[in-house]
């Protein structure tokens, strides 16, 4: 059974940062490519960011420079570092984890993080 799990979602001031992480099980992680998307209320889903097998990374433009996404292979997980937080960060935040030549496709249940004074 495929499992993410999220983590370190949470309440913070806008300047703030946190640290979300993404559990894998049932996989085998090192040969994903691994995400992390947010959904703010009444938006579309967006990728925020991601990192391939190989250690790749992608961001959206409005967090390139605040954000850091990383995996530990040997944990089986991905982190998202998040500093500098707006209001705009405000979002439940998924991780995903992708294996294309597979078609295989998961999410985590989600973690919601707030920026708020």
């Amino acid at each position: 059974q495929v499992q993410l799990v999220e983590s370190g979602g949470g309440l913070v001031q806008p300047g703030g940062s946190l640290r979300l992480s993404c559990a894998a099980s049932g996989i085998i992680f090192s040969i994903y490519t691994m995400g992390w998307y947010r959904q703010a209320p009444g938006k579309q889903r967006e990728l925020v960011a991601s990192i391939t097998s190989g250690g790749s990374t992608k961001y959206v433009d409005s967090v390139r420079g605040r954000f850091t996404i990383s995996r530990d292979n040997a944990k089986n997980t991905v982190y998202l570092q998040m500093n500098s937080l707006k209001p705009e960060d405000t979002a439940v935040y998924y991780c995903n984890g992708k294996y294309t030549p597979k078609r295989y496709d998961y999410w985590g249940q989600g973690t919601q993080v707030t920026v708020s004074s």
